[in-house]
């Protein structure tokens, strides 16, 4: 990735962070925030610290609008196609009424929600207004927090990063996995009663 932004600046860093906003989760746009704050270290200066947190912050704001309207516009037609998910969108409408505005910032911080969480907002029909203003919230606490820690910080925490998000997946992955499980369970019950 730090071969990349010396190539393209940047412009990278904004694309990448952009479009992992937009939902694509696989992109590593956290992992080039902290590369690019490390390139602004004294002694590299090869990006401003404050053009970096800038840049990712626009990207991530950028990034969750398109998924926010992505979801609005589209999310809901593609979802009824199944079974599960037409069960599944009454509870999730009601947990965004109530936590919609935490899950939105929140969301900036963990890697596979990072992706999902506007199109999720979007989808549940959050209303924009208060999107927005998580949305801005979440994308300069998740840039400033990150690209500053990353900066003062400097190797370590790209080590503790790269540990602890593989940690944070396997256990999105476990509990997904747990609650599908579970939903299968619970809806087979009923047919076998029958």
């Amino acid at each position: 990735m730090t071969k990349l932004l010396l190539d393209y600046g940047l412009v990278l860093l904004f694309l990448v962070v952009t479009l992992e906003a937009a939902g694509l989760p696989f992109l590593p746009g956290e992992i080039a925030l902290i590369s690019a704050a490390l390139l602004a270290q004294p002694g590299r200066h090869h990006f401003s610290i404050s053009a970096v947190i800038a840049v990712a912050a626009a990207g991530a704001v950028t990034g969750y609008t398109a998924g926010y309207w992505l979801g609005r516009k589209g999310g809901r037609r593609l979802l009824m196609r199944w079974e599960f998910a037409r069960r599944a969108l009454p509870p999730s409408e009601r947990f965004f009424e109530r936590h919609g505005a935490k899950t939105v910032f929140i969301g900036r911080f963990v890697t596979v929600l990072r992706a999902m969480a506007a199109w999720l907002a979007g989808i549940t029909h959050m209303r924009f207004a208060p999107f927005m203003a998580w949305n801005v919230a979440g994308a300069v606490a998740w840039a400033a927090g990150y690209g500053l820690l990353a900066y003062l910080a400097g190797r370590a925490v790209v080590d503790a990063v790269d540990r602890y998000s593989l940690y944070a997946v396997v256990v999105i992955a476990v509990l997904v996995a747990l609650g599908a499980a579970v939903f299968w369970a619970w809806h087979r019950r009923p047919s076998e009663n029958a």
